[in-house]
């Protein structure tokens, strides 16, 4: 099976990704190069070190550290990641060439990768990418207008917004659901909005903060993970997939 074009310009750059990072930030890409490897550390230590034990005050910090308190750290630790990391990227653009179609979500999808490469898909109607930071999305609707994708490529800021259909064709939520307080909640959210019997809905997780806690802003408590993967198999049935990577297949049940 020969990859979609969209994979293989992935591949070669990021979808022009340095280049744009530079002119969207309006920083020489010999300094973009040089922050890169260090972006993974530099956003650990804008992390406040904890949260509220409150639930309903937990939520809003948390949602507060990533629209605003991440600032421009966000990009960069997503631009060293997806580009340090391409193989593995790629194979999840192949997996979700293989279930995007219709009306597709991508949720919390960061600097767009796979939105940009949704768009490209024929299958798909319309890409709309729901992300809590405000420098995330306008950084992806800049890409977009780029690539010349900005007719099938909306960004928004939460799943509230009056524009989003009521269902899903199909779902993307790729390294998102360890970032959340309630992570089964948000899989029934999915489960309300995917389209029954015909949708499909990619999902990876990680809950662990690191061998030398350079995740600090992943949620890793027994209890919520015993809830997450208890609601996953109320809801949800796995679809084989050929690819050795840690992302999964999901329809309803």
């Amino acid at each position: 099976m020969l990859d979609h074009p969209s994979v293989n310009d992935f591949l070669k750059d990021g979808f022009g990704l340095r280049q744009q990072l530079s002119n969207f930030l309006q920083i020489d890409i010999s300094t973009i190069e040089q922050r890169l490897p260090q972006s993974t550390a530099a956003l650990a230590a804008l992390h406040p070190g904890a949260f509220s034990s409150k639930a309903g005050e937990l939520e809003l910090e948390v949602e507060s550290f990533y629209e605003t308190g991440v600032g421009d750290g966000h990009l960069y630790e997503l631009a060293a990641w997806h580009l340090d990391s391409s193989a593995y990227i790629a194979d999840t653009l192949r997996l979700q060439a293989l279930i995007a179609k219709g009306q597709h979500l991508d949720f919390g999808g960061g600097i767009g990768s796979h939105a940009l490469a949704a768009a490209q898909l024929p299958q798909v109607d319309q890409v709309w990418m729901v992300d809590l930071n405000g420098r995330n999305r306008d950084f992806v609707c800049e890409r977009a207008k780029a690539l010349g994708l900005s007719h099938k490529l909306r960004c928004l800021r939460d799943l509230n917004a009056t524009e989003l259909p009521n269902k899903f064709d199909s779902i993307v939520c790729l390294d998102v659901l360890e970032h959340l307080t309630d992570p089964a909640e948000q899989l029934r959210i999915f489960a309300q909005r995917l389209q029954p019997k015909v949708g499909a809905a990619l999902f990876n997780w990680y809950f662990f903060k690191g061998f030398n806690g350079e995740y600090p802003f992943h949620f890793d408590a027994p209890e919520l993970t015993k809830q997450f993967f208890e609601v996953l198999q109320e809801l949800y049935l796995e679809q084989f997939h050929p690819y050795l990577i840690t992302t999964r297949i999901y329809g309803l049940r």
